[in-house]
């Protein structure tokens, strides 16, 4: 059987290399190259030490491969504020798509442009790589099955450290993140409340304080906590972007039967968990469950690629991703949130 054509649109996003070298060194597909649309930024990475850059083809026209039925599957890498233009037209040109977090910064557009994609029975997937995570599927199978009782909080942290200004790709600095409401939020929060809304759904109210409590540029969202209001429980997102390293990035549920508390979850290490009644190999009491560290993207990579292939079912919905894209533009103030 002939092998899916596949290609790599942008490099600004901060995980585009990440993606990247699966891309590269996989065999169940034809990776044909990528396309950087800024000359300046693709001059760059071929000038860097990293070999990577100089082994890849580079793809000069992305008429080549909108238009060739060969290319089946586009992964994009372009920065936020581009990405949903470029989506735009591979779903016009019937690509699949793997779109890197956050689906852009205009909601409306995404909806529509996921709509579309379904009505043509195109896969689009959001590139939240803890879907896999031993940890995050083990903690959302516990809460959902009801073995913590019933939920009434959950806590996530998941902070970074950023630079003022990134010589390499600022985009992903402070400075190039100040364009975004909420900052470092924006950003980053999309992992945390993709594993919320796959626990709790989608939230009644949100409110969010945003403050810069550290950067020069005064316009930049560095500490950030949103707090999600549920009809019987309540949700704790905190994200800055000058944690000092490594980062304690956490995730918490707590329920009437018991809880749980991943810290970190990444690298990951185990889960704390407490309970009144034993299930399955947990005792009464506070269990430590030892939990795999496994690479961010590889199972993400494959499952979404067997998907392609007919081989595989989707892990989550299209109606999920729109839920997460509309549950972080809620908390940055990008849809007004109802009173």
């Amino acid at each position: 059987m002939k092998k899916i054509g596949v290609v790599q649109w942008g490099t600004k996003h901060g995980h585009a290399k990440g993606w990247l070298e699966l891309l590269f060194n996989s065999k169940d597909i034809e990776f044909k190259g990528v396309y950087e649309p800024d000359e300046e930024r693709k001059k760059s990475l071929i000038n860097s030490d990293v070999k990577l850059w100089n082994q890849i083809s580079w793809i000069d026209n992305s008429d080549e491969f909108l238009t060739d039925k060969n290319i089946q599957i586009i992964f994009i890498e372009e920065s936020n504020n581009k990405s949903l233009d470029v989506l735009e037209k591979c779903i016009q040109n019937n690509k699949h798509v793997m779109l890197d977090k956050p689906a852009g910064n205009n909601f409306n557009h995404f909806r529509d442009l996921a709509k579309q994609a379904e009505q043509k029975n195109l896969i689009l997937e959001l590139g939240y790589m803890f879907r896999q995570h031993e940890g995050f599927k083990k903690i959302s199978k516990w809460s959902k099955s009801g073995k913590l009782g019933k939920i009434f909080m959950v806590r996530a942290h998941m902070s970074t450290n950023l630079p003022e200004i990134n010589l390499e790709n600022n985009d992903i600095s402070r400075s190039g993140l100040a364009k975004y409401r909420g900052g470092v939020f924006f950003d980053l929060a999309g992992h945390m409340i993709d594993q919320i809304c796959w626990i709790q759904g989608r939230p009644k109210k949100i409110k969010s304080f945003f403050m810069n409590s550290d950067s020069k540029n005064r316009d930049f969202h560095d500490n950030t906590v949103s707090i999600f209001e549920y009809d019987q429980s309540m949700t704790i997102v905190d994200i800055a972007a000058m944690e000092a390293k490594p980062m304690a990035r956490r995730f918490e549920v707590y329920g009437t039967k018991g809880s749980a508390i991943m810290e970190p979850f990444e690298p990951a290490e185990n889960i704390k968990l407490t309970i009144e009644h034993p299930f399955e190999t947990y005792n009464e009491g506070v269990n430590i469950v030892k939990i795999k560290d496994v690479p961010r993207y590889d199972l993400p990579f494959d499952l979404f690629i067997n998907r392609v292939k007919k081989e595989g079912k989707e892990i989550r919905d299209l109606n999920h991703e729109i839920l997460v894209q509309e549950t972080l533009m809620r908390a940055t103030g990008d849809i007004n949130e109802k009173i």
